[in-house]
């Protein structure tokens, strides 16, 4: 009982003169139900602004990109303040839907190329760059292809000839699968004569 009439105290302090003619006659827990009554509706209210004006929002052709991030990123900060906060990938979605046209590939390339993780995994991901771990690159079939062709002056840089890219040339891949085999049995091998 003490403990609750103090917290009355307290509540009854740090609200405004109206708020405490209001509220002089009741209990600390009355007093949360009746100003959840009171400003639930306002919430509700300012949250349905702040969406509307997040999703509507969209960036005009030639302005700042950092001032546009900026604001939108205020909208998303309001809505998780009001309790109505959004995940990272929907966060990364509302912006990214909110720029302009002339956006289209970098759009497109920071969907393609997992940019949109959390910073988490990003900074997992990095850490693990560092020490030398995770470097997977794909190969053979799952090697990157360019789209719509090859252009008449490109080369291949390992046979001088046009037609296909390096990395994705057949005899390239074979030789260095064969240079690593090599490279795998001579370190091996020395390892053996270390051992005995």
């Amino acid at each position: 009982m003490d403990d609750m009439v103090d917290v009355g105290c307290l509540m009854l302090t740090t609200m405004t003169p109206e708020l405490q003619k209001q509220h002089k006659d009741m209990v600390a827990y009355e007093m949360i139900q009746n100003l959840k009554e009171i400003y639930e509706g306002q919430a509700l209210q300012e949250m349905y602004e702040t969406s509307k004006a997040l999703f509507q929002y969209k960036m005009s052709e030639g302005s700042p990109v950092g001032a546009h991030v900026i604001k939108m990123m205020g909208y998303i900060q309001a809505l998780e303040k009001l309790g109505f906060p959004l995940n990272i990938e929907l966060a990364f979605d509302v912006v990214l839907q909110s720029l302009p046209d002339s956006f289209n590939q970098f759009v497109l390339n920071f969907n393609m190329n997992e940019i949109n993780k959390t910073l988490p995994q990003r900074k997992e991901k990095e850490r693990k760059k560092s020490k030398g771990i995770g470097k997977t690159k794909p190969k053979g079939k799952n090697a990157l292809k360019p789209k719509g062709g090859i252009s008449k002056e490109g080369k291949c840089f390992h046979c001088d000839k046009p037609g296909h890219w390096k990395r994705n040339y057949f005899v390239y891949l074979e030789d260095v699968k064969k240079a690593k085999a090599v490279g795998a049995s001579v370190s091996g091998t020395a390892h053996e004569k270390e051992s005995s």
